[in-house]
């Protein structure tokens, strides 16, 4: 895997012929986790989507990597719903982006995927009858198959329960450590505890807020991340209003 950029989106987000937004310029420190909050509807996913190359925009927002390489090419993206396709088993499903290109996965990389995310001895299974937490953790090794710079999770683990969701942030943060990651949340508690860069974005525009201090994951008692966490939610309120 190559080094990760540094990534600086410039222009307004569009949805539907409408701006979302009014011209922005945001920048994702390379190599650090970045988390984005804000009002539903406000073109979050929407950004994600620009920076995977999913969503062209002509005219409007425009990503830039700080090697002056394209980014779409190195990034991958974990969507809320994790959309494992049923026909197929746990390893097909995690082996899925090097098939639709026509390149053969490496031998056993799915199943020490499966294995790191806690799903050893399942590959052969199909997804019907996983529990949430379980379909997430494939997509997250489904993710990992990939071996991109730049991890892009769109609210990845909002369907889990809190102590499962803990768990799930854990493993995400030792996976991806040393990878450019962008993650859309509205769990200020979330950010909290995991961002090293913290940006709402509203309808006015978008505002970086300083995480709190230590390197994420941050302990759910932390008292760092608990006081960030309840002025992102004055912030988010404010911004609401």
């Amino acid at each position: 895997m190559s080094a990760p950029p540094g990534l600086t989106l410039r222009g307004a987000l569009r949805a539907g012929g409408r701006a979302l937004t009014p011209p922005l310029e945001i920048a994702f420190p390379a190599g650090a986790w970045s988390c984005l909050l804000g009002p539903s509807g406000v073109g979050k996913s929407t950004l994600l989507r620009v920076i995977a190359g999913l969503d062209d925009q002509p005219g409007q927002a425009r990503i830039a990597a700080s090697d002056g390489a394209p980014a779409a090419p190195r990034a991958a993206l974990m969507a809320q719903e994790a959309a494992l396709l049923p026909w197929l088993d746990l390893r097909g499903n995690v082996e899925l982006g090097p098939r639709l290109r026509g390149v053969p996965p490496p031998p056993g990389r799915a199943d020490s995927l499966l294995a790191a995310v806690g799903m050893a001895g399942m590959a052969r299974r199909r997804p019907r009858g996983l529990s949430g937490g379980q379909r997430q953790r494939v997509a997250l090794a489904r993710l990992l198959m990939e071996e991109r710079p730049i991890a892009l999770l769109d609210e990845p683990f909002s369907a889990l329960d809190a102590g499962l969701r803990a768990r799930m942030q854990e493993l995400a943060a030792r996976l991806l450590a040393g990878r450019t990651v962008i993650m859309v949340t509205h769990d200020a508690a979330e950010a909290a505890r995991m961002a090293d860069r913290i940006i709402l974005l509203g309808a006015e525009g978008a505002r970086t807020l300083a995480p709190p201090p230590g390197r994420p994951p941050r302990p759910l008692d932390d008292p760092g991340a608990l006081r960030a966490q309840a002025a992102l939610l004055h912030a988010m309120r404010a911004m609401a209003a």
